[in-house]
């Protein structure tokens, strides 16, 4: 199937697939998201993301799972400085505890066959110690976590470094005692 190649090339998945990896991590309610970084929609529409960088989110909460997938995009992959982000998670389902953190990430140093492959020099015919490299860099990790984090009156914070062109998703599992009555 020659749409295949997309998503992943003679066995190994590009980072492409690791984005749908992440997307399929996410379920139940959608909740809005903010951010101070984000290019409005009807911007990025007529004019693409030229000037800054688009620094956005979505999230999901399902039972005790919150989701946040956040990008670092620029239309021009070319290096740029890291995107400083402090995510403060609210109005959680529970007002006190502690959660556990798993954050997913796709950038130049994870979850990136490609990357790997142009360390390699880009060779036109791995042999078997380079493909076995490249299979490897191509798998989705999870460079942080899981770890713990601390709940307080209902809300949490995250802070991080998110390169240029990267990709992360952070998966808060939550306590299930003390449940708030202001859930979003």
């Amino acid at each position: 199937f020659a749409g295949q190649r997309v998503l992943a090339t003679n066995g190994i998945d590009l980072p492409v697939l690791n984005v749908f990896r992440l997307f399929s991590r996410m379920g139940g309610q959608r909740l809005a998201t903010t951010s101070t970084a984000e290019i409005p929609l009807d911007t990025l529409i007529a004019e693409g993301v030229r000037g800054a960088p688009d620094v956005a989110a979505l999230a999901s909460l399902d039972s005790n799972k919150l989701c946040v997938l956040a990008w670092h995009y620029h239309d021009d992959d070319v290096p740029g400085p890291a995107a400083q982000v402090t995510l403060t998670l609210d109005r959680l389902p529970v007002a006190a505890g502690t959660a556990q953190l798993t954050q997913y990430r796709i950038d130049q140093d994870n979850s990136n066959a490609y990357i790997a492959w142009q360390r390699l020099g880009s060779p036109g015919a791995p042999n078997k110690e380079q493909y076995a490299q490249l299979v490897a860099a191509g798998k989705l990790s999870a460079p942080t976590g899981p770890e713990p984090l601390s709940l307080t009156g209902g809300t949490a914070t995250v802070a991080f470094t998110l390169p240029r062109q990267g990709v992360t998703l952070l998966v808060v599992e939550l306590p299930s005692a003390s449940p708030r009555s202001d859930t979003p």
